[in-house]
């Protein structure tokens, strides 16, 4: 299978919202590809992670989920039931925290949901398939998350908080979460950029994104997470302080809209990423990530990448001159994101 044909099954018309049958179909497909791939299951009971509401008594009102104790009565309200989907590639030290690869596998409601999150969701199966192939110090969690979505987005039961606190059986190395990946980023000339963000929750991160290859088909610059905001599923990673980066596209006009199509996403791109994130679960499973949380300046590490991936364009931006410090990042990172609503 090709990601191209991964995102079109699971991007249909029908939609992914959890709950319905789109996103059922969804679920029975990605087990199908885990079993075809050859992962193994993450918990002893298989790929499927159940939970209920959010790990606890959640009642389910005009689309919102409220806790039982909120609630007047409780009896006349449905619970809801959600599934992440956990499979292993088993490294050679099991004694070694793994490394965990994350994606949610819903969409939001009236979608097809292919940038959001069909083309990460496809990544994944790619990449658990490279990694398949290789030997890894330590062993390597795929994720699928559910429910992180609308109204389920940093509540309870949205499926990586649900993972973090109830479903893992250790701690976590790192985490490395996708989202809207399929994508051109809307700025003239730099369609290929992919954002990597939190590279300062670990300066073991900073040191493997500077020696990592990074596919031709790409170009990255490596951002803050508090320019973005908590956006996506590794909320709970940065929270609980994981090392962690998250690689994004940034926002689009085609983001929670109906025409998040599979005819509009640019396949190279999306398989250039699977590549550069193969290398890169590699260079992270093999580095001690010793230092402690945010305890580093990334600075310096972003002006060089944006030096050679923004450079050449940065005049026709309006920026007269490449940012030298922190302030100058912040204010391209500001005008970037008001000119091309990023």
């Amino acid at each position: 299978m090709s990601i191209r044909s991964d995102v079109e099954v699971l991007a249909t018309h029908e939609g992914r919202t959890v709950g319905t049958a789109g996103h059922e179909a969804a679920k029975r497909y990605l087990l199908e590809r885990l079993e075809t791939i050859g992962v193994k299951p993450y918990l002893s009971q298989g790929f499927e992670a159940w939970y209920q509401s959010g790990g606890q008594d959640l009642y389910n009102f005009g689309s919102v989920l409220y806790p039982k104790e909120d609630l007047d009565d409780a009896s006349q309200y449905e619970t809801q039931d959600f599934c992440n989907l956990l499979a292993v590639l088993p490294g050679e030290d099991a004694s070694l925290a793994p490394v965990l690869l994350g994606a949610h596998y819903d969409a939001v409601e009236g979608t097809p949901g292919a940038d959001d999150n069909a083309a990460a969701v496809a990544v994944l199966l790619e990449v658990a398939g490279i990694l398949g192939q290789e030997r890894l110090p330590r062993s390597v969690i795929v994720a699928f998350f559910d429910a992180e979505e609308p109204p389920n987005f940093l509540s309870p039961s949205m499926g990586s908080i649900r993972c973090f606190e109830d479903q893992l059986l250790g701690p976590v190395h790192a985490a490395v979460i996708m989202d809207l990946v399929g994508h051109d980023v809307p700025i003239p000339g730099l369609g290929d950029l992919l954002f990597v963000v939190g590279l300062e929750s670990n300066e073991g991160l900073g040191e493997v994104i500077q020696s990592c290859p990074v596919d031709p088909g790409i170009r990255i610059v490596p951002t803050l997470n508090r320019y973005v905001g908590d956006l996506s599923d590794h909320h709970v990673f940065r929270q609980n302080e994981v090392p962690y980066l998250f690689l994004s596209c940034a926002t689009w006009q085609h983001y929670h809209q109906p025409t998040d199509t599979p005819d509009k996403l640019n396949y190279p791109k999306v398989e250039a990423i699977a590549r550069y994130l193969a290398r890169l679960t590699v260079e992270i499973s093999g580095n001690p990530l010793a230092g402690a949380f945010e305890g580093y300046d990334s600075t310096d590490i972003e002006l060089g990448f944006i030096r050679d991936s923004l450079g050449p364009v940065l005049s026709g931006m309006g920026v007269p001159r490449p940012p030298e410090n922190r302030q100058d990042i912040s204010q391209l990172v500001s005008m970037m994101m008001v000119q091309f609503g990023l």
